[in-house]
């Protein structure tokens, strides 16, 4: 039976399908896929008691404990870090500079990149996203 679908001729045919024969697979290659989805599905349910997953978790990364407009200006860096005097006596406090928006971060005088950058990195940190590593204040 011939269908006319947008100038594309559509067959309809029906094979009997047949069941595949056992010589078509190997027994080795069953193995090795059985195998390899026990594998997968222990290290799935067990994902922390493997000795794999040991070396990626043994370090963790030092954040800056309490997070205050320069820890933070300094943690985005990109000369961003300069505007702390200026973001400290008009704003005041951190939470603050989370809630702060584009319009008075450029009547204080602040670039475009850095604004962006700013804005970019509250978002992130409202989010719990990123944070400010330790060793990237300057103290």
């Amino acid at each position: 039976m011939l269908r006319l679908y947008s100038s594309v001729f559509c067959c309809n045919l029906t094979l009997p399908r047949q069941p595949p024969s056992s010589s078509a697979v190997p027994s080795t290659l069953l193995r090795s896929r059985s195998a390899r989805r026990m594998a997968w599905r222990q290290i799935i349910l067990q994902p922390y008691s493997a000795p794999l997953f040991a070396r990626f978790f043994s370090k963790s990364t030092p954040y800056v404990v309490k997070v205050g407009i320069p820890e933070f200006l300094n943690g985005v860096g990109h000369g961003v870090e300069s505007h702390v005097p200026k973001l400290e006596s008009e704003i005041g406090d951190f939470q603050k500079l989370l809630v702060t928006r584009t319009l008075k971060l450029k009547k204080l005088g602040i670039p475009c990149k850095h604004r962006k950058l700013i804005l970019k990195y509250t978002h992130k940190y409202r989010l719990g996203l990123w944070r400010p590593r330790a060793d990237l204040v300057k103290a």
